[in-house]
């Protein structure tokens, strides 16, 4: 995953800006399908999002890395987080009573 820093200009001439600004969408547009367009553009209406974009983006590369892998598994396990009493935000698996074990090992 990488970003790309995006630096405002003052002094450039604004006549061509909107003409840029078009040029980058539409190649923006053709890096993605449809479908993750739209759930791009679902997401993005979530209270904070773009707040939650950003500080991922803040991690080092090798502590966003290590989220998006430990992210990965939630689907499968369910996650929680909570403030401990250091104030750190602790993310950890749920783990699964020997039901939920049976049921996910012996579908129906």
């Amino acid at each position: 995953m990488t970003a790309e820093l995006i630096i405002f200009e003052p002094n450039r001439s604004t006549r061509s800006d909107s003409v840029d600004e078009a040029d980058r969408l539409l190649s923006a547009l053709g890096e993605y399908t449809s479908a993750e367009l739209l759930e791009l553009l679902y997401v993005g209406q979530e209270p904070g999002f773009f707040e939650l974009v950003r500080g991922l983006f803040a991690l080092s590369e090798e502590s966003r890395l290590g989220l998006q892998n430990f992210l990965a598994n939630a689907p499968r396990r369910g996650t929680t987080g909570a403030i401990d009493r250091e104030g750190r935000f602790v993310l950890q698996h749920r783990t699964l009573d020997s039901e939920e074990k049976f049921r996910r090992h012996n579908p129906q």
